[in-house]
């Protein structure tokens, strides 16, 4: 093959290549621009507005028993423990080698 038919192919690739990339950046900017659709929507605005609503028509709650409340305050205790435990990383790291 001589010179410029190398050189017409590889143009001619190039081409198509950013031809390509064209329509993949097209395709995304419409993926991005309809990414919820009607009814998603409309369930998230239903949503939103029964959150603001339903506080105000239904009546106050009676305070749940101290046991629950402590619950949330045990799991964090849990999670900044094993947050700060120590590992030995040598350990881990020669398992998976």
């Amino acid at each position: 093959m001589n010179l410029e038919a190398l050189t017409s192919r590889s143009m001619t690739q190039m081409q198509q290549l950013q031809q390509g990339q064209g329509q993949g950046l097209q395709r995304t900017k419409s993926f991005q621009s309809s990414y919820f659709s009607f009814e998603t929507l409309l369930v998230l605005v239903c949503l939103a507005a029964s959150l603001l609503i339903l506080p105000l028509v239904l009546p106050p709650l009676s305070p749940p028993p101290l046991m629950f409340l402590l619950i949330p305050i045990g799991i964090m205790a849990v999670l900044m423990l094993l947050a700060f435990m120590p590992s030995d990383v040598r350990n881990i790291a020669s398992s998976y080698l």
